[in-house]
C-alpha cells in the first residue's frame, strides 16, 4: 500500500512539474510548485511534505534493472486530471510519413481524456534528424518527439529526455520486447518508450531453392545455391552489415564509455579467423558482396535467390519471389572450424518526453498512449511497422508477416547501433577488401589492425 501511495504522489509531482526541467529526475521532488508553469499548484503542499521520501523511492528504482513505479490507471490519471486547470498545450514531433497516423492517435487521446481541454500541435521531423534539432535548444523543443534509438545516449547527456520512473497505463519494461527495452535504456535507467522494433536486417530467401534446414547455415545455403546456379547477396561494403560476422563471433565494435571514441577488438582472438572466413566465402563466387541498390535489383530480376536486407524491401521481394518468398533470421557461419550465429545491428524507433515540458505528466501519458499495444497494433495495420510491444507482435496479423517475424527473431542476436562516426569509413574499406576476396593477398591481421586503428581513432 505504501508503494502504491508513493507512486501516486510521484505522479502528482509530475502533474505539477516538480520533476523535469533538465535536472536529474532522481533528485528531490521538493521544488515549489509556485515556481513552475505546470498544470496546477493545488497539490504542492502534499508533494512537498513527501518529497524526501519520494526522492528516496525514485533513487532506489534507478538500478541496473530498474523497477518502474506503476499504479492503478484510474488513480494515476485522476491525479493528473485533478491537478490540471486550464488548457494543456503540447507540441509533438513525428516523421513526415507518420503524420496522418499520429494525428488520428492524438485525436483519440483527446477523446479518451475529454475531461481536460487540450491544444496539441503536431509538427514534422524525421527520426534521423530529431537529435540534432532537439539539442539546438532543448528548452524550445517539443514536449513529445520520436527518434531513432542510436540517438538516445546523446539526448540523455544533453538532458533532453525525461527518465521514465512512473507509468500510468502499462509497464514499459514488461510490455515490450527485451531488445526494445534495452534500446530505450541507458546506464540502467529507462529514458524512452519503444514504438517500433523493425529496424534491422535478416535473410530473405526463395523457398523453391532453399529448405528451412538449408537456411540455418550459410555453408548449407551456399551448397544449395550452387546446385540451383543461384547467388546469395549481402552488402559487405557497409560496416552495418559487416558487423554481423564479428558480432556473431563475440567481438565488439561500439562507442566507448567516454561517448567519444569507439572500442573495437576485431583484430584480437578469433578476429583473424573470422576475416579469413569472410574472404573465403566471397572467393567461392556463390556468396557475393554488392551494394544495396544492386542487391535489390538483383533479387527483383531473379539473379539472387537469397539476400540480406531489411523490412523496407519486403513488398518488392515478395512480388519478385512469388510463392517462394520467405524470410528468416541470419544463418550461422563457420570460422576456423567452429560455427557461429551471425549477429547484427538492430534498431527501434522511440518516443521521448522533454524534461523541460510545461506538462510532464500529460506528456508521459501521451507517450504511453502513442506506444501502447493498441497504438502499435494499429500502426502495423495501417503502416506495416513492426511492433515492439510483445502482445502486439504476437497478433495473427503480425505473425503472418514473414519479414517482421524474421527481424524480430534476429533481434535476439542483435545489439543497438551505438557507434561513433569513425566506424563507418574504415569498416567500409575493410568490407570492400573482403568482398573482393582480398585480391592483394594482404595479411588479414594487418587488414584488421589498420581497420581497428581507424575505427578507434579519437573523435575530432
Amino acid at each position: 500500500m505504501r508503494k502504491k501511495f508513493m507512486a501516486v504522489i510521484l505522479s502528482a509531482a509530475l502533474a505539477i512539474g516538480c520533476i523535469g526541467c533538465g535536472s536529474d529526475s532522481s533528485s528531490s521532488l521538493s521544488s515549489s510548485a509556485s515556481e513552475s508553469k505546470k498544470e496546477s499548484t493545488s497539490a504542492s503542499s502534499s508533494v512537498d511534505s513527501s518529497s524526501a521520501e519520494s526522492s528516496s523511492s525514485a533513487e532506489s528504482s534507478s538500478t541496473d534493472d530498474p523497477e518502474i513505479q506503476q499504479v492503478d490507471e484510474n488513480d494515476a490519471v485522476q491525479a493528473l486530471i485533478s491537478n490540471t486547470t486550464g488548457t494543456v498545450t503540447l507540441r509533438v514531433w513525428a516523421s513526415e510519413s507518420d503524420q496522418e497516423f499520429t494525428q488520428k492517435r492524438l485525436d483519440a487521446f483527446k477523446e479518451k481524456y475529454n475531461q481536460v481541454t487540450f491544444d496539441i500541435e503536431l509538427g514534422s521531423c524525421s527520426e534521423a534528424d530529431a537529435k540534432d534539432n532537439v539539442l539546438q535548444d532543448v528548452t524550445a523543443a517539443p514536449d513529445v518527439y520520436t527518434f531513432a534509438d542510436d540517438q538516445l545516449i546523446e539526448l540523455v547527456k544533453g538532458k533532453a529526455l525525461q527518465e521514465v520512473q512512473v507509468t500510468y497505463t502499462y509497464n514499459v519494461n514488461e510490455a515490450n520486447l527485451p531488445g526494445a527495452v534495452s534500446a530505450a535504456s541507458y546506464d540502467g535507467k529507462l529514458y524512452a518508450y519503444p514504438m517500433t522494433a523493425d529496424n534491422g536486417y535478416f535473410m530473405y530467401y526463395d523457398s523453391t531453392v532453399f529448405t528451412k534446414d538449408d537456411v540455418k547455415s550459410l555453408d548449407s545455403m551456399i551448397a544449395a545455391a550452387k546446385k540451383a546456379d543461384k547467388k546469395i547477396a549481402m552488402n559487405l561494403n557497409s560496416g552495418w552489415y559487416l558487423y554481423s560476422f564479428f558480432k556473431g563471433a563475440g567481438l565488439e565494435a561500439k562507442l566507448g564509455d567516454d561517448g567519444k571514441a569507439n572500442v573495437c577488438n576485431w583484430n584480437t582472438g578469433v578476429g583473424p579467423a573470422v576475416a579469413q572466413a569472410i574472404i573465403d566465402y566471397c572467393k567461392d563466387g556463390t556468396f557475393i558482396s554488392v551494394d544495396d541498390q544492386t542487391l535489390s535489383t538483383g533479387v527483383i530480376e531473379g539473379k539472387y535467390a537469397a539476400a540480406v536486407s531489411g523490412t523496407w524491401n519486403s513488398a518488392a521481394f515478395k512480388d519478385a519471389m512469388g510463392q517462394g518468398y520467405a524470410a528468416c533470421k541470419l544463418p550461422t557461419f563457420t570460422a576456423d572450424g567452429k560455427e557461429y550465429q551471425m549477429g547484427s545491428f538492430g534498431g527501434c524507433k522511440l518516443i521521448g518526453v522533454n524534461p523541460y515540458s510545461d506538462y510532464i505528466g500529460w506528456s508521459m501519458l501521451l507517450a504511453e498512449f502513442l506506444t501502447s499495444e493498441e497504438s502499435q497494433t494499429l500502426r502495423f495495420k495501417e503502416r506495416a511497422l513492426g511492433p515492439s510491444n510483445a502482445k502486439a507482435f504476437q497478433s495473427p496479423e503480425v505473425q503472418a508477416n514473414e519479414a517482421i517475424v524474421a527481424v524480430t527473431e534476429q533481434s535476439e542476436f542483435a545489439t543497438p547501433q551505438i557507434i561513433g562516426s569513425n566506424f563507418w569509413t574504415p569498416s567500409e574499406t575493410l568490407g570492400k577488401i573482403f568482398g573482393s576476396g582480398n585480391p592483394d593477398g594482404t595479411d588479414v591481421q594487418t587488414l584488421l589492425d589498420n581497420a581497428v586503428e581507424g575505427i578507434t581513432a579519437a573523435a575530432e
